[in-house]
């Protein structure tokens, strides 16, 4: 261990400017002495020991179930030599890391990167904060460093046997200058992270403690219910006020914006029950006349179309069909679809000219606080957000906060009164960030022998981007659209080894706003993908799984966790009658997953899903049981998806309003999932959205093993599975 030099943290001050910049580019410890002036106990930014030795460790990233927190507390602890029965969380807020240069990098929370991107800098950041304490215990007892171990939060001499716990010397430690040369643990040293450590939230979750949005309480706080034009792009042309004035407990009627109107009142469902009786008459605008049909036919179109943008190319795709001795083709199509998360949107607002404060669920407090200083009129450094847990995100709370905004609208006109803004269900519903829609048109060409030599792939449809982030379309193209598709990378590369290769994006957009739904467009794309590969298969009389390993055997990540899912599903052996396998596989958010599913269909047509077996590869494991819990997880989510998961249009508005017309999967209908975990070291990838996209192909794959049907369009209940 290197001595660490302990100047005057004035002296040091001046000499660390620049010490927290710069994290996604190259690590420099998160140390900030400004604000260890005020807060004593504070190691550096991610670690504050407190005197009774609790360790609280400071997660930038957002808890919505997925169990982040843990896990990055995890990285922090073992880096730290922490006593795990000492650590508590909590979130930094993002205006303290406006004020600090942004020393805890990224509170972005999406595309499966809480842990994958920011695990280099944390563990540093924990690792740094153990060799302070260290350090601190040194300099106490005047002993070399080097004779100084640490383990379990208590720091021992090694040659006198004397030992100081953390709590006794944090306070010395946070004077000291932070390290520069750290050095990593190996993770095959790990005795915290890589093991199956309960989740630090669970119990809170249990018992009630855990406060979420809508169970926020502020004093003298009021409630607000808000209703938007239900038509895409409507506005507000009217409304009576004075109809509901005498409702009980109402403060306040207000316009929202062009196209919502708020009521607020002393409790919520008194501000929604005079909301639903307050005449509206809404100016629906030119989306009124626009329905499913509509928006089928624009995709339809784009399937053909010669303006289309290459995602990844190789061979001669125009000489390879025109060459094939036999072509395949089929078309596909995935539909919108809603987050539906369990806590609908949400957020309490309190507004004065000189300050805005929000608290809100959110999957990046930062995107949040400029959505809130937009909607005050202030500057960020005059506003606040206080993230709380998330009761489900799903990428719903991630891109956009327009229901923060709304309430920061809504508070303004009540100034210094804290205003509580809950969203129907209806609300959530109409005025999501959906899903984006595509279909997709598969041609292959094969050879004499039957072997695949050519595939085009042409993708007709919606562009996240393009709706959101703008600018990040570059020469029209929407990197985004080619998830599962791209060429050979560390993100979400196309697997299967093809001569002629063309996959291409014919951009449609409707007027539905699309948003980054879990597993974004991974999810059709391995539908497309693993349907089509299936089809082939079939259709050259080869097992689905012999043809896949041929199609992989230069890709050996993906090849393994395919044979995993294959030999633990005992793919070789045969099922009980009526009982059939469907298999897929990709590689998407960095990682490589694969799924057998097992599943049977009655004679009216009832499908049962018996057993999904699932592998995956993210690298490294820095929690199996959460590993396990988040593969099962996405598959409750994408089952639901490929089962029920539709919003379609109705003259410009979504039909789906509620549960009643947009199901989910129930508890019977859940299959056993056994998963396994499998990292190969070497790479950090995704956890919670990469197995999602296996789920659908898998099961459908299955479904035309046991019917011969071959279901192209999502979801399921829109098809009879009857013999």
């Amino acid at each position: 261990m290197s001595e660490i030099a302990s100047p005057s943290r004035r002296s040091f001050l001046g000499k660390s400017a620049g010490a927290a910049a710069g994290l996604m580019f190259g690590f420099h410890i998160p140390f900030d002495a400004v604000a260890q002036e005020t807060i004593a106990p504070e190691i550096n930014a991610w670690v504050v020991v407190k005197p009774d030795d609790t360790i609280v460790i400071r997660i930038a990233r957002s808890e919505m179930g997925q169990g982040t927190l843990t896990g990055l507390a995890q990285l922090v602890s073992e880096e730290l030599d922490a006593d795990w029965s000492k650590v508590t969380t909590e979130y930094p807020t993002p205006g303290q890391q406006l004020a600090r240069n942004r020393v805890w990098g990224s509170f972005s929370t999406g595309g499966s990167r809480g842990v994958r991107e920011s695990h280099e800098y944390v563990r540093k950041g924990g690792a740094a904060a153990r060799m302070m304490l260290v350090q601190a215990a040194a300099n106490q007892w005047n002993v070399p460093v080097t004779e100084c171990v640490a383990e379990k939060s208590v720091i021992t001499h090694k040659p006198s046997g004397r030992k100081l716990t953390y709590g006794a010397v944090s306070d010395a430690a946070g004077k000291l200058q932070a390290p520069t040369d750290i050095k990593l643990k190996d993770p095959k040293d790990w005795k915290l992270a890589g093991k199956r450590l309960a989740r630090l939230d669970t119990v809170d979750k249990t018992t009630g403690k855990q406060v979420y949005g809508m169970d926020l309480k502020l004093p003298d706080m009021l409630n607000a219910a808000i209703k938007d034009c239900p038509v895409l792009g409507g506005k507000v042309k009217s409304f009576d006020a004075k109809a509901i004035a005498g409702k009980p407990g109402v403060k306040k009627v207000l316009q929202v914006g062009d196209s919502a109107v708020a009521v607020v009142a002393d409790t919520w469902w008194r501000a929604r029950t005079a909301l639903d009786a307050l005449p509206i008459e809404w100016d629906k605008g030119a989306n009124a006349s626009i329905s499913q049909a509509d928006v089928n036919k624009t995709l339809k179109e784009g399937l053909d179309a010669p303006d289309a943008v290459v995602g990844n190319s190789n061979g001669d795709i125009k000489a390879g069909l025109a060459g094939a001795a036999r072509k395949i083709e089929a078309v596909y199509s995935y539909p919108h679809q809603n987050h539906a998360t369990m806590e609908v949107m949400n957020a309490t607002a309190k507004w004065t000219p000189e300050r805005c404060e929000v608290w809100t669920p959110t999957q990046n407090g930062e995107a949040a606080l400029a959505a809130v200083s937009e909607a005050a009129g202030l500057p960020q450094n005059k506003c606040e957000v206080y993230k709380l847990h998330l009761g489900g995100g799903f990428g719903r709370r991630g891109a956009t906060h327009d229901w923060a905004q709304q309430a920061v609208l809504i508070a303004k006109e009540m100034p210094g009164t804290p205003i509580k803004l809950i969203w129907t269900r209806e609300e959530d519903m109409l005025h999501g960030r959906y899903h984006p829609i595509t279909q997709c048109k598969m041609t292959a060409g094969l050879d004499e022998k039957g072997e695949l030599k050519s595939l085009h792939m042409r993708i007709s449809g919606q562009s996240i981007l393009a709706a959101l982030f703008p600018q990040a379309v570059k020469d029209g193209k929407d990197a985004a659209v080619f998830q599962g598709l791209n060429p050979p990378g560390p993100e979400a590369s196309f697997t299967y080894g093809v001569p002629n290769l063309l996959i291409d994006h014919a951009m449609r957009n409707p007027p539905v706003i699309p948003g980054f739904w879990r597993g974004v467009n991974l999810n059709q794309n391995t539908v497309y993908v693993e349907s089509f590969i299936d089809e082939i298969a079939h259709a050259t009389k080869q097992d689905p799984l012999a043809l896949r390993r041929k199609l992989l055997k230069d890709n050996p990540k993906a090849l393994a966790v395919l044979n995993a899912v294959a030999d633990k599903a005992g793919y070789s052996k045969p099922l009980k009658k009526g009982v059939y396998r469907g298999l897929a596989q990709c590689m998407g958010f960095g990682s490589y997953v694969a799924a057998c599913a097992e599943v049977s269909v009655s004679k009216d047509g009832k499908l049962k899903i018996h057993r999904i077996v699932a592998a995956t590869d993210p690298g490294h494991a820095v929690n199996p049981q959460q590993i396990e819990a988040q593969v099962e997880g996405s598959f409750v989510y994408g089952l639901s998806a490929a089962l029920y998961g539709e919003c379609t249009l109705k003259d410009g508005q979504m039909e789906q309003t509620n549960f009643d017309t947009y199901n989910v999967l129930k508890m019977d209908e859940m299959p056993k999932v056994e998963t396994i975990v499998m990292p190969s070291g070497g790479f950090w990838g995704g956890v919670g959205e990469p197995t999602i996209a296996v789920a659908a192909p898998a099961v459908l794959n299955a479904i035309f093993a046991a019917t011969g049907k071959r279901i192209r369009d999502l979801p399921l209940k829109n098809h009879s599975l009857k013999a």
